[in-house]
C-alpha cells in the first residue's frame, strides 16, 4: 500500500513541478520538490528501476532542501555545521575499514596483472580527463579544480557494491579499492600538484597529512575492529552501512548549502561536466583493459573502479583547504550522479552475464596477430 501511495505522490508532485512554474508560482516549489524526490525514493523500491536509485533520490531531496533553505544547513545557533564534515568523513572511512580485512591486500599477489592495470588506469584516466574538462570548462579556477580533485581521488566502497551487483570480479574490486585508498596520501597530493597547481595553490605536505587523518587512520582502525571484534557487536556491524550513507548525505547537503550561489549560476554546466567525467571513466576503464587482454569480468570491475571515485574524501580535502564552497561542489555533484549511473550500468551488466568459457583473455591486437599467423 505504501508504495502505491508514494507512487501517486510522485506522479502528482511531478505534475505540480510542471504546472507551478507555468502559473508563476515557482517560489512555492520547495516543498513540492522535496515531496517528489522523497516519494520517488520509496516508490522506486518496487518499480522496475534498480533499487540502487533509491539512495541517490534521497540525496537529491537533501540537496534540494539545501538549495531552497540553505541557512538551515549552515549553522545551528553559533555552531558552524561545516565543522561536521571531517568527523563524519572519518566515521565513513572507519565504516569502510570494517567492511574490509587485511586479507584484501593479499589480492595483489593473487591477481598482480589485474591490480597493476587497474591502479594504472585509475591513476591516469580520471585525473587526465578531469584536467582536460577543467581547462575547457570556463568555470572559475577553484570550482574547476574540484573536477580535477574528483579525478585524483581513489575509488570507494560504492564501486565494490556495483561490482557485486553486476557479478563482476568482486575480489579484484575490493583489492583495488584497498590499494588505491592506501596509496592516496601520496598519489592524490602528487596528482593535484601536477594537474591543479595552476588553478589553486596545492600544499603537498598539508594534503598528505589531511588524507592520513581523514582516511588512513580511520580505515586502519576499522580494519582492526573487523579483525578483533567483527560479529561481536552485531548491531554496530548492521548499522555501519546506514551510518555511512547518512554521513555522506549530510556532507553533500552542507556543501551544497555553502556553495548554493555558485551552484545556481553554474549548476547545469557542472552537472554536464561531471556526467561526461563519470561516463568517460567507465568507457576508457573498460576498453583500455580489454585492449590490454584482461578478461571481461575484471574489465567490468576496473570500469567501476575507474569511473566511481571517493567523492567524500574529495569533499573533506576541499574543506581542509578552506574551499568547500567552491572546490567541494564537483564532489558533491559527482557522488549522487555516479550512484545512479553505476546502478544502471551494474543492472545492465547483471542481465548480460559473461560467457567465461568463450571470454577472450588476449588483447585484440594480439588476437589479430594469432589469427593471421
Amino acid at each position: 500500500m505504501i508504495y502505491r501511495i508514494t507512487a501517486l505522490l510522485t506522479l502528482l508532485s511531478g505534475l505540480a513541478l510542471i504546472i507551478l512554474p507555468l502559473s508563476g508560482a515557482a517560489s512555492a516549489m520547495g516543498p513540492v520538490v522535496l515531496t517528489f524526490f522523497l516519494s520517488a525514493a520509496v516508490a522506486v523500491r518496487k518499480s522496475p528501476l534498480p533499487a540502487g536509485f533509491s539512495y541517490p533520490l534521497v540525496i537529491f531531496a537533501a540537496v534540494s532542501a539545501s538549495l531552497y533553505y540553505p541557512s538551515v544547513f549552515l549553522t545551528i545557533g553559533s555552531f558552524d555545521l561545516r565543522s561536521l564534515i571531517v568527523p563524519l568523513l572519518m566515521i565513513i572511512m572507519f565504516g569502510m575499514g570494517t567492511a574490509m580485512s587485511f586479507n584484501d591486500f593479499a589480492g595483489v599477489a593473487k591477481m598482480p596483472k589485474g591490480v597493476l592495470i587497474g591502479i594504472t588506469c585509475q591513476l591516469t584516466i580520471m585525473p587526465l580527463v578531469g584536467f582536460a574538462l577543467a581547462n575547457i570548462s570556463g568555470l572559475p579556477p577553484e570550482i574547476a579544480a574540484g573536477i580535477i580533485l574528483v579525478g585524483c581521488s581513489p575509488s570507494g566502497l560504492a564501486s565494490n557494491v556495483m561490482s557485486f551487483i553486476s557479478k563482476a570480479n568482486l575480489a579484484l574490486s575490493i583489492t583495488l579499492t584497498a590499494v588505491a585508498t592506501s596509496l592516496s596520501p601520496l598519489t592524490t597530493p602528487l596528482l593535484m600538484k601536477l594537474l591543479a597547481d595552476q588553478l589553486v595553490i596545492i600544499d603537498f605536505t598539508e594534503m598528505f597529512l589531511s588524507i592520513l587523518k581523514m582516511v588512513i587512520f580511520p580505515i586502519f582502525a576499522g580494519l582492526l575492529f573487523n579483525k578483533f571484534a567483527h560479529g561481536r557487536l552485531k548491531m554496530l556491524d548492521a548499522a555501519m552501512p546506514y551510518v555511512s550513507m547518512g554521513g555522506i548525505a549530510i556532507i553533500i547537503t552542507i556543501i551544497t548549502a555553502a556553495g548554493r550561489d555558485s551552484l545556481l549560476s553554474i549548476g547545469l554546466t557542472l552537472i554536464g561536466l561531471v556526467i561526461v567525467h563519470n561516463a568517460v571513466g567507465y568507457l576508457l576503464g573498460y576498453w583500455s583493459c580489454r585492449w590490454l587482454g584482461v578478461d571481461k569480468k575484471s574489465c567490468r570491475t576496473i570500469a567501476f573502479e575507474v569511473g566511481m571515485q571517493n567523492s567524500g574524501l574529495a569533499s573533506g580535502i576541499a574543506l581542509e583547504m578552506g574551499r568547500v564552497a567552491t572546490m567541494g561542489l564537483a564532489p558533491a555533484v559527482f557522488g549522487p550522479l555516479m550512484n545512479i549511473t553505476g546502478s544502471s550500468l551494474a543492472t545492465w551488466w547483471r542481465d548480460k552475464p559473461v560467457d567465461e568459457m568463450n571470454d577472450e583473455k588476449v588483447a585484440p591486437a594480439k588476437q589479430a596477430e594469432v589469427e593471421s599467423s
